[in-house]
């Protein structure tokens, strides 16, 4: 069954409090209900999980009962076949209380016995649900107003809801300790103050003040809080939708977000385990440096002290291979070998830009890329950009490198290779595929990586632009 929720709440939330000493034991009857399984599920992160399964006794009961206490949160009583199910509030001081309801539309015939905290649960949002009507009738009218009528509307939109939030932040003063007035509190909008300025400016200071006020109403610290269908979607937000979207900005948010965490252990190990993950295999350029961050400051400091010691080496040895070839940092030099058996190193180029492109003749991806690397040369090799190309087959495949070259007319590239791998190139710049892509500047530093060869015109040209602009800003 889903509840509706107010545009104004994002119902469910948890609070801290105390564990219950004494598990769980929470008996449910559901009229008109024939199966003869219940399930009780949880959230987690933006997903959900069966926490148990029973079935039904000879009175006509479900009996969800433990000696240890289930972690507080926000539950899901789902029935079969069909998942509909209705929430149950969970906190440390009282998992012992039982239900009664109907199988269809059991939200608004629910009824509570030892629980004061899920019945208040249920009169908000009886309250809520009353208003919905109304909403959605000021909604649509809104919609088909104009002039002064949409005024009317619009101010009579703005009543109701006023009205809810005041009911809101009454319910929340009025019982404090609950989780009920904790699950409205954490969706309430916090205050925003009126700026000044132009267009631009506002709408940077509000930004600025959303960051800063986002996590206002939640704390961040509850343990519970994990448990909720709106926390990881709200930390997620924070992070991916009100950061600039670079590797460094976005690493400082996951550790103001863990930082507030710290209270909560689970909580703070399932986000930290989660964004170390989503670096690990972002396809975003640079966002390994955001990975290499997590393990340098987390994992390498002992702050995650859950990992076992097989798993823990595999990610320092993984960050280690990645923080020379993180973008701002000066390419790895190699000296390779052409055709002719003379010796070329990848530092000794001189170049305004350098591609590093790591192929195999054999590579599929690798032939669909030669005629983009091949167009691209042709634009850009009086630009001052040269292609450093490695060929990274070894010992007697290495004349099929040459080969290639001769049929695709590509010899005007700096084609090199290393027969014996002396240079070891493939550990250093970790070269697990082909085909890879660096684009570097006259100092060698990398300025992008492990972009498609049809991506590096527009690439180019943003860089070569942006270097003139950088010109034209040191003339003035």
């Amino acid at each position: 069954m889903r509840v509706f929720v107010s545009v104004v709440l994002l119902v469910l939330a948890t609070i801290s409090t105390t564990w219950a000493q004494s598990g769980h034991d929470i008996s449910i009857k559901i009229k008109s209900y024939e199966q003869s399984e219940l399930y009780l599920a949880y959230h987690l992160g933006d997903k959900q999980y069966i926490r148990d399964t029973v079935k039904v006794e000879k009175d006509g009961t479900f009996r969800f009962k433990g000696e240890d206490p289930l972690e507080g949160g926000i539950y899901l009583v789902v029935m079969a076949p069909d998942n509909n199910f209705f929430q149950v509030l969970v906190d440390g001081k009282n998992q012992q209380f039982s239900i009664v309801t109907e199988k269809d539309d059991p939200a608004s015939n629910i009824t509570f016995t030892g629980s004061e905290d899920n019945t208040l649960f249920y009169e908000y949002l009886a309250f809520i649900n009353a208003r919905r009507p109304e909403a959605e009738r000021l909604g649509k009218a809104v919609a088909a107003a104009s002039g002064a009528e949409k005024e009317k509307l619009q101010k009579e939109q703005e009543q109701l809801n006023t009205s809810v939030i005041d009911f809101q932040r009454k319910l929340v003063a009025d019982h404090p300790t609950t989780l009920t007035a904790a699950i409205i509190k954490a969706n309430l909008p916090f205050d925003t103050p009126d700026f000044e300025g132009t267009d631009d400016e506002v709408q940077m200071q509000r930004w600025r003040y959303t960051q800063k006020h986002y996590f206002d109403n939640i704390d961040l610290g509850d343990q519970r809080m994990l448990r909720t269908p709106f926390l990881f979607q709200r930390v997620d937000y924070y992070i991916n939708k009100l950061q600039v979207q670079h590797p460094d900005t976005m690493a400082l948010a996951v550790d103001f977000v863990l930082e507030r965490m710290k209270p909560a252990e689970e909580t703070f190990k399932f986000f930290l385990v989660h964004y170390l993950n989503e670096y690990a295999k972002s396809k975003i350029v640079g966002m390994d440096a955001a990975y290499v961050h997590l393990v340098d400051n987390y994992y390498r400091t002992g702050k995650a002290s859950w990992t076992d010691e097989e798993a823990l080496k595999k990610i320092l040895e993984s960050a280690d291979k990645l923080k020379p070839l993180l973008i701002g940092k000066i390419a790895p030099d190699i000296e390779m070998r052409k055709k002719d058996g003379s010796k070329v190193s990848l530092h000794g180029v001189d170049s305004d830009y350098t591609i590093l492109y790591f192929w195999r003749y054999d590579c599929g991806h690798c032939k669909e890329s030669t005629p983009h690397m091949k167009a691209f040369y042709e634009k850009f090799k009086d630009k001052g950009v040269k292609l450093f190309a490695v060929c990274t087959k070894f010992t007697d495949e290495v004349d099929g490198c040459w080969d290639y070259i001769e049929e695709n007319e590509i010899q005007d590239w700096l084609h090199t290779v290393d027969p014996y791998h002396q240079s070891r190139f493939s550990k250093l710049y970790d070269i697990r595929s082909t085909p890879q892509v660096y684009v570097l500047d006259d100092k060698k530093e990398i300025i992008s990586k492990r972009i498609g060869a049809d991506q590096l015109e527009e690439l180019m040209n943003r860089i070569l632009e942006q270097k003139v602009n950088e010109g034209e800003g040191s003339d003035e």
